[in-house]
């Protein structure tokens, strides 16, 4: 008879553990959203051979079982449950996900001090691993805490190593970050549990400090193997971890195409939609939707200025996809604000074409030659800064799209 497992949490339905476990092995795994009140008779039910358990009900369990393994007792949160000879027994396998999470990101905590985001379940993990891991100190910062994100900065001048243990960030609150990682002058590494968006705000300014960061993702998968073994009694390699984070990142990823005007974006993405089976979204068609009118009617009645404003605002909507295929106005990189938007769930293709062979009819920043090579020049720079990848497109279709295939 297949075993079966799930997951309990509030909200669940943008949860990638069902995914997760099918990869992992043949059983069953299915998501329960329960409210507080429920908690009681679902674990005393015993409806199910074991289940995980997410925000917010780490500690809510507790109560319930016979009997919590030391590591989840000194934490104070248990995230696995399983049912054994009678008795509901509750293990914590988020602290070797969250070990594993910082070894492969190459965020070292030993011997530094560490400020941990955020006071739930998670929070008690990530301290029991820094201080495992051998951290000079670590410190709590939350909304009403000693350290809060008032005065947050005194404590930053010090800080080494930060690990978001809040849904800060989380989708749909892709663009929401309540630190300033400017203020941490001593900064090695950020570790976010959040992994929806892969690059939340905190990670995107880590990443342009340049210092090692990682997203939940591995750390999710980690502890879904640690939880298997539990479920299954059985041990695993580590091995199988990093195909089904590779995987999951891939599925997750958009593919974002950026260039001039008449470069083939469009035909590109269309194609590599097809290939992929995913959708294909076109921005300048989602700002006409948004205005109602054609481009060449908005930059003629209200401005180059306005359009702007409108893409920005698409952008930010196209944004909080994933899983999709990207193409954008030849103008989108003016702003650099766009980049985080597109780059949070995104890898960014550059569509080159030589300026000779761009079409510029009807486009209407795009009527000659000459105006389409001032135009490549002013904006060439931008299009290094966006870029992850650039594209040859000067001769067939085929070799564009394989190009930005072999590259995802």
């Amino acid at each position: 008879m297949t075993k079966k497992f799930g997951l309990i949490g509030k909200t669940l339905k943008h949860s990638f553990s069902k995914p997760i476990h099918s990869l992992l092995g043949d059983y069953s795994y299915e998501l329960y959203e329960i409210k507080p009140e429920d908690i009681k008779e679902f674990v005393l039910s015993g409806k199910l051979d074991g289940f995980n358990v997410t925000i917010p009900y780490k500690k809510d369990v507790i109560p319930y079982l016979d009997y919590v393994d030391e590591r989840a007792k000194a934490i104070g949160a248990v995230n696995t449950v399983m049912y054994r000879n009678g008795k509901i027994l509750g293990f914590n396998t988020d602290f070797d996900g969250m070990k594993y999470m910082l070894d492969r990101a190459g965020i070292v905590v030993k011997d530094k001090n560490v400020l941990i985001l955020g006071s739930g379940g998670t929070s008690a993990t990530a301290r029991a691993v820094a201080t495992s891991l051998g951290a000079k100190s670590v410190k709590i910062l939350s909304r009403t805490g000693e350290i809060n994100y008032d005065n947050y900065k005194d404590t930053a001048k010090e800080s080494e190593v930060v690990i978001n243990t809040t849904p800060v960030g989380m989708y749909p609150n892709n663009y929401e970050c309540k630190i300033d990682l400017s203020a941490f002058s001593m900064l090695t590494g950020v570790a976010d549990a959040v992994y929806n968006p892969a690059l939340t705000k905190l990670l995107y300014q880590a990443k342009q400090r340049g210092v090692a960061y990682s997203n939940g993702l591995p750390m999710l998968v980690a502890q879904a193997k640690y939880a298997m073994e539990k479920f299954l009694d059985v041990c695993v390699s580590q091995e199988v971890i990093e195909p089904i984070v590779k995987k999951l990142s891939s599925d997750m990823q958009n593919v974002v195409l950026i260039g001039m005007p008449g470069c083939g974006k469009s035909t590109i993405g269309k194609a590599v939609a097809s290939t992929l089976n995913r959708e294909f979204i076109d921005t300048d068609q989602e700002i006409i939707k948004k205005a109602g009118m054609e481009i060449a009617e908005i930059f003629a009645t209200k401005g180059e200025e306005e359009f702007r404003k409108l893409e920005s605002e698409v952008l930010r909507e196209v944004g909080l996809t994933t899983g999709k295929v990207i193409a954008t106005g030849g103008g989108v990189i003016k702003n650099r604000e766009n980049y985080f938007p597109l780059k949070s769930n995104g890898k960014i293709f550059w569509i080159q074409r030589s300026v000779e062979k761009l079409v510029a009819e009807g486009r209407p920043l795009s009527k000659d030659r000459q105006t389409v090579e001032k135009l490549y020049l002013e904006r060439k720079e931008n299009y290094e800064y966006f870029a992850d990848k650039k594209i040859d497109n000067n001769s067939e279709l085929e070799l564009a799209v394989k190009g930005v295939l072999e590259n995802l």
